[in-house]
């Protein structure tokens, strides 16, 4: 191919003067000179190792072997953590900046964060075990446990959900929602960080699952594919702005089994051990025990 003059110069003065009238309309300071936000690539490869050190014999290395298993971890837990608590760090000044605050503790509590999450990975990996064997006895078609882990997206992305949970509820949302998107680009799974899901949680299929910020999810439940817990309306302020972290996502409680395609709309309550059928808008309570299908929902209340 022939040179091209692409004007790069001018193109690049452009974007320059683009970048620095939104900074201005913002109150971004021109005096910054290094990045100011988390990383979204750094973020993934956090992720991943830190996925690899909870699992390391089938999510680690491909050569790694059983007698180096807990260097791998050591090794790679030091070297994770302090990455993540760089990212950490960077969040925490920038919601100081937002807030008008002074950032001048933020790698402290930076640190007390990331030693918080440290601690209670050995929890975290015993919940995902119950999560993945929740997924091994709710499907007949899984030959073993390891099947599950290495290839179901439903819980790939409740591995994700556990670990961004950690960061929602240290106000972290933006560190939080970067590893969820990361499941939900990967799976098609959105469940944002901020619900609350119980042990022993499992998504067949997932392709298409909505769960919502304020969500609450019992012990030992199921869902299946395009199900949806969502929002039934969204109220604005004064100003006609959507108001911010009202309660308004379901709450299903222990031992349901949510079928392909429903719609749960609303804070309604899903009572224990009931069944919901595939295709089924919910926007009202369901009694514990109910059998919930097109045909009875047309037909009168729920049993």
């Amino acid at each position: 191919m022939h040179n091209v003059d692409w004007q790069l110069e001018e193109i690049v003065t452009q974007l320059r003067a683009t970048r620095e009238t939104w900074r201005e309309r913002n109150g971004r300071s021109r005096e910054r000179g290094c990045r100011e936000l988390p990383s979204r690539s750094a973020i993934r490869v956090i992720t991943d190792d830190l996925i690899g050190a909870l699992f390391p014999m089938r999510l680690g290395p491909s050569d790694l072997r059983r007698e180096s298993e807990d260097f791998y971890v050591g090794h790679t837990l030091d070297a994770t953590l302090n990455a993540l608590c760089h990212e950490v760090c960077l969040e925490l000044k920038y919601i100081a900046r937002q807030l008008g605050h002074d950032a001048g503790d933020t790698q402290a509590r930076a640190v007390e964060i990331v030693q918080g999450f440290a601690a209670d990975l050995p929890e975290l990996r015993r919940c995902l075990d119950a999560d993945v064997m929740a997924a091994y006895h709710g499907d007949p078609a899984a030959r073993s446990v390891d099947e599950v882990l290495l290839c179901y997206p439903g819980v790939h992305a409740v591995i994700h959900h556990r670990i961004a949970s950690y960061f929602y509820q240290a106000d972290l949302s933006l560190l939080a929602r970067m590893i969820a998107e990361i499941a939900h680009s990967d799976t098609g799974i959105d469940i944002h960080p901020g619900a609350t899901i119980g042990e022993g949680f499992f998504i067949d299929h997932g392709t298409g699952v909505v769960i919502g910020e304020t969500a609450i999810i019992g012990n030992n439940v199921r869902l299946y594919q395009a199900v949806t817990l969502g929002a039934k309306r969204f109220p604005a302020d004064e100003r006609g702005h959507l108001e911010k972290g009202l309660p308004r996502h379901p709450i299903v409680e222990d031992d349901v089994v949510i079928y392909a395609g429903a719609t749960i709309l609303g804070r309604i309550t899903i009572g224990t051990g009931s069944i919901i059928g595939g295709n089924v808008w919910l926007t009202r309570n369901v009694e514990p025990g109910s059998n919930v299908t097109q045909a009875n929902l047309q037909s009168g209340p729920c049993p």
